[in-house]
């Protein structure tokens, strides 16, 4: 069995990786901060114990439409139930941006309330028009990584040859990412 390094709090534990789900957040429209905090809160009812969360993150769009406001990004590391699959978490992910305001896209990553990513679901793998897992741009994204590594420096993503850490160190991306304050 692959183990994941994750931190709860200040302590480093060793969790079973086919036992944890990576949910990337975003919100580039409404009060950003408040609602990614309260996606956070939202997303502890799928968990069957307390999510692992970053911190918040400012980052520039990335393949937005031109003009696009800034995102406030976060990553959670939650404990699926034992009878949820990948397409029922994506499903209830979907469920989740509805309730926040998310209507269907007119143009392609344009401004949203909330935007939330099924990064990985444990060493679980998709390639389906509905869903494709781990995400294929986790690896390449600053503002997926650095969240990521606050919980999960050691997770290695299925089907990449390093750690999240190690990704992030070797990134080149100029992307701009900054640590919001706790109180933002």
């Amino acid at each position: 069995m692959e183990f994941a390094s994750v931190m709860v709090g200040k302590s480093e534990i060793q969790t079973p990786k086919s036992e944890i789900a990576i949910v990337a957040i975003g919100s580039n429209l409404g009060d950003s901060p408040v609602l990614v905090c309260r996606a956070i809160g939202r997303l502890q009812e799928l968990s069957d114990q307390p999510l692992l969360v970053s911190s918040l993150w400012q980052s520039t769009p990335v393949d937005c439409p031109p003009g696009s406001p800034l995102f406030v990004n976060a990553v959670v590391g939650l404990f699926p139930r034992a009878s949820e699959t990948p397409e029922t978490l994506l499903a209830r992910l979907q469920a989740f941006e509805t309730a926040f305001g998310r209507r269907p896209k007119q143009v392609l990553n344009e401004p949203r309330p909330l935007d939330l990513d099924l990064i990985a679901f444990g060493s679980a793998t998709r390639r389906n028009p509905a869903l494709t897992l781990p995400h294929p741009r986790a690896g390449q994204r600053r503002f997926v990584l650095a969240p990521l590594a606050e919980i999960a420096a050691e997770f290695v993503l299925p089907g990449q040859p390093a750690t999240v850490a190690a990704l992030l160190a070797a990134l080149p991306s100029a992307e701009m990412l900054r640590k919001l304050p706790a109180d933002a």
